[in-house]
């Protein structure tokens, strides 16, 4: 039998390219198709459409990734502060793509950005950009302190994400300065100050969206994210067989 088609958002990007010019090209960090293939699944990277539905028709499961800043419109805000890496194409393709997976059923990860689609789809609002009074440790800007820089969350317990994970308490990254302040729907399963750090389905659905980036941690915990989700792909991938053959 096949392995689990896990689909990864790609992000669109203005970048130069060796020519000198520049153009738009499609930007993924390949941590996230690394902890799909080593939890084994089959990682699918899917580029901006106009028809989700038979995007989704294909997958067992999704990644909605980071990127840039979403549009506070869609939660009902204007901009408040000047946006980092707007893309309204990106905007309106992966909300799209999180309202179809919720309607499905479909096993879904949301990371960093992908999480926030997941709230505003909710019916959940953002700050536009953090400040000490939210709670949240700010951290340098230096891609040396991004990358390295950690505190400490606390999962829910019993929580999916503490199945995952393997722990109610583990560090995280924090490679953002906007920050879910309201689910909508969604279960919050861990939060520091006002901020969302993880959110969780209040139904069946299998999904868990996080704030930080596991995709970028060498910590061994967190590849669990990535083996919670293929295991419920191969679930869902199954299930959609025994529904196509019938009894």
């Amino acid at each position: 039998m096949r392995p689990p088609v896990v689909g990864l958002t790609g992000f669109r990007r203005d970048l130069p390219t060796y020519l000198g010019e520049r153009t738009d090209l499609y930007t993924l960090d390949p941590g996230y198709t690394d902890g799909v293939t080593r939890a084994g699944g089959l990682p699918l990277i899917i580029p901006h459409n106009d028809d989700p539905d038979a995007v989704l028709d294909l997958l067992d499961g999704i990644v909605l990734t980071g990127g840039g800043d979403l549009h506070p419109e869609h939660y009902g805000a204007t901009a408040e502060v000047e946006l980092d890496d707007p893309n309204a194409g990106a905007d309106r393709w992966e909300l799209a793509l999180a309202r179809g997976a919720r309607e499905r059923g479909l096993p879904t990860l949301g990371i960093c950005r992908g999480m926030q689609a997941l709230a505003v789809t909710a019916g959940g609002r953002m700050v536009q950009d953090l400040a000490p009074e939210h709670g949240h440790p700010l951290v340098d800007s230096t891609p040396e302190a991004l990358m390295g820089g950690r505190h400490d969350v606390e999962a829910a317990a019993g929580s999916v994400l503490a199945r995952a994970v393997g722990h109610t308490r583990f560090p995280v990254n924090s490679i953002h300065h906007q920050g879910v302040v309201d689910a909508g729907d969604l279960v919050v399963t861990a939060r520091v100050g006002e901020v969302v750090e993880a959110l969780e389905s209040p139904d069946t659905w299998p999904m868990v969206g996080v704030q930080w980036h596991p995709e970028k941690m060498p910590e061994p915990e967190q590849q669990g994210l990535f083996r919670w989700l293929v295991g419920e792909a191969a679930g869902y991938r199954d299930g959609r067989a025994t529904r196509t053959l019938g009894p």
